[in-house]
């Protein structure tokens, strides 16, 4: 029989785990509301929110912000919404679950998106 070491099947050999997935497809859409366009317009904060896909990493949103914007990422934050129930008429249904990322950028960069 041909047993192999526990250290050698949990091995990665310097492959990266999951999706390989392109920084438009990371990065799906700005989150535009009150908050997040006080925390974008603030320059102590510097904050700017971001719907993801929901198996990016955080490392993989970080590379996808400064290739789209040219910016650089002090920090990224993420956190994963749960969907609400929602009823129409007798249908019983739920919004769908989302992966949202506040990104930290740099004191001196900006994005502009109006």
């Amino acid at each position: 029989m041909n047993q192999t070491t526990s250290s050698q099947s949990t091995e990665t050999t310097g492959r990266k785990r999951g999706l390989d997935l392109e920084a438009y497809q990371v990065i799906l859409r700005p989150v535009v509301t009150e908050k997040s366009m006080e925390q974008s317009q603030d320059n102590q904060l510097n904050a700017y929110t971001f719907e993801v896909h929901q198996q990016a990493s955080k490392d993989e949103i970080r590379v996808a912000i400064e290739e789209l914007f040219n910016v650089r990422v002090v920090a990224v934050r993420t956190q994963k919404r749960q969907g609400k129930p929602r009823r129409h008429k007798n249908r019983l249904g739920h919004t769908k679950s989302w992966k949202k990322a506040i990104v930290k950028l740099h004191e001196e960069d900006h994005i502009t998106f109006f």
